[in-house]
């Protein structure tokens, strides 16, 4: 009796997991410009004389995407503030809900000030403040915290990693916060700029950046090097205190970012020394629970890259890796050769203030990319921005939800829908199965299994027509057409 009903069991997960993945019925939500989430229904079919573009059978597995996040930034918080109470709290449902529009479920905390604070601030500028007896993070508490603990109310199950832009100026060869300068936003004299190249000329276009730097802008002193080691765990402590929980931490953003905001230039010889040495020793010491990743990785010149990762020691330092802007280039070789790593994407390309369908198709193309590619996570950047999203430094980007600071009004922009046709369905735990780069034809494709083992395919024409579009799915054929310059989600009901 005991047998038959354990059978009976295994038939009935059987015949339940096989009705999922050979359901007929899709609903099929497309968007196009001024046009958006409109649903519609669509069916498998059992032949089809087109070849398809991708064909899956479900047993495929690039990776289990795990979360979507984005970053807190201060002019973001800003611009929430600017609209009413039931306002905000509409947004930050459709954001953080797990049941909301988007549903992001982790958080980028910057460690001191980056390039979408009003300023800048470090948690301590007190020069030679070894022991670290002045940190603090009392402007988070009246900006960040805030902003995270009304996140928080919404969705309590929040996870958060941090990262800085710069360190504490102090610690740095140039004593600021920047590493070029710009008369226009900052005040470091041009000649502390010397530092970075010393007349290297090796420029390539081809690459990013077009030199590279042969100084490291943090000072690689014992000293500096720990009471930096310690500033990440009291940041974390700090944090902790306030009831956000820390979950992973990144020794820099943009370790090759050259820029007139707060940054700071390393070598790939310190970015060893201080991750092998210093950082991830004394994470693993004082908060044995957070993880340490290597990131986050902006170039897309691989030698640096493998320089770093070929290091024997970084293994035993860093559970995985981050990839943003030009490093994503490199992630699927880099992905192969080291492929014991956690991958995630931590920064969504920003654009330039145009809050237009185009940067909504650059988006699109920038998730299927990263998910296709092994990433687990994804992080967006300026989740929320007023009037032309200019940051503290002078320069424009684009942002999922835009804020008339005139109007006190919201304007869901175009990305927010790039972002909607995978978030709202590629839930914890779906299965990457297969991905098509939009190519010459300019129809990216990616294709899922739920946790349900049901499959959702998420697809996007960027032509000026309509195209075709057909995968198989198992012994069946998704072939619709899709409209010019549209986002498409098909979800089997």
């Amino acid at each position: 009796m005991k047998m038959n009903l354990k059978k009976l069991c295994t038939l009935g997960t059987l015949l339940a997991f096989f009705s999922g993945i050979y359901a007929q019925s899709f609903i099929w939500i497309s968007s196009t410009d001024n046009n958006v989430w409109k649903e519609t229904k669509t069916k498998l079919q059992a032949d089809s004389q087109n070849i398809p573009l991708l064909s899956v059978d479900g047993t495929e597995n690039i990776q289990i995407f795990k979360k979507w996040g984005t970053c807190f930034n201060e002019l973001g918080w800003d611009a929430l503030n600017m609209l009413p109470p039931k306002e905000q709290d509409a947004v930050l449902n459709n954001l953080f809900s797990p049941d909301g529009d988007l549903r992001f479920s982790m958080g980028r905390i910057p460690m001191n000030a980056n390039d979408y604070a009003r300023n800048w601030y470090s948690c301590d500028e007190v020069p030679g403040d070894f022991q670290l007896k002045y940190f603090n993070i009392n402007r988070d508490k009246t900006t960040l915290i805030p902003y995270i603990k009304r996140v928080q109310r919404i969705n309590p199950d929040m996870t958060f990693w941090a990262s800085p832009w710069s360190p504490p100026s102090w610690m740095k060869v140039n004593n600021y916060y920047s590493v070029r300068s710009n008369a226009e936003v900052n005040q470091l004299p041009a000649k502390h700029e010397i530092a970075l190249y010393e007349g290297t000329d090796n420029v390539d276009k081809t690459f990013y950046p077009k030199q590279v730097a042969v100084n490291d802008y943090f000072i690689q002193d014992t000293r500096y090097l720990q009471a930096y080691a310690n500033y990440f765990c009291k940041f974390v402590s700090a944090y902790q205190e306030e009831g956000v929980a820390i979950s992973r931490v990144m020794f820099q953003n943009e370790p090759w970012a050259y820029s007139i905001y707060p940054a700071c230039a390393w070598t790939p010889e310190g970015i060893i020394r201080f991750n092998v040495e210093y950082f991830a020793p004394t994470i693993k010491k004082q908060h044995p629970g957070v993880q340490v990743y290597l990131g986050t990785l902006n170039t897309n010149r691989i030698e640096l890259v493998e320089k770093v990762l070929s290091d024997p020691r970084m293994k035993d330092a860093v559970e995985g890796v981050g990839f943003q802007w030009w490093g994503g280039q490199i992630l699927p070789e880099i992905r192969k050769k080291y492929p014991d790593y956690k991958y995630m994407q931590t920064e969504s390309e920003c654009g330039s203030g145009t809050f237009d369908w185009k940067a909504a198709e650059h988006t699109f193309n920038l998730i299927s990319h990263y998910l296709g590619n092994g990433c687990e996570e994804y992080t967006f950047w300026n989740a929320i921005l007023c009037d032309a999203g200019t940051s503290g430094w002078g320069w424009k980007q684009n942002a999922l939800i835009r804020v008339d600071s005139k109007t006190a009004s919201v304007t869901y922009t175009p990305e927010y829908y790039a972002v909607k046709h995978f978030s709202n369905k590629v839930v914890s735990g779906t299965k990457v199965l297969q991905y098509k780069a939009k190519g010459e034809d300019k129809l990216p494709v990616v294709i899922f299994l739920t946790p349900e083992k049901r499959y959702l395919v998420v697809a996007a024409n960027f032509n000026d027509e309509p195209k075709n579009l057909t995968v198989k799915l198992g012994d069946k054929f998704l072939d619709v057409t899709l409209k010019a310059h549209s986002f498409n989600t098909f979800s089997m009901k």
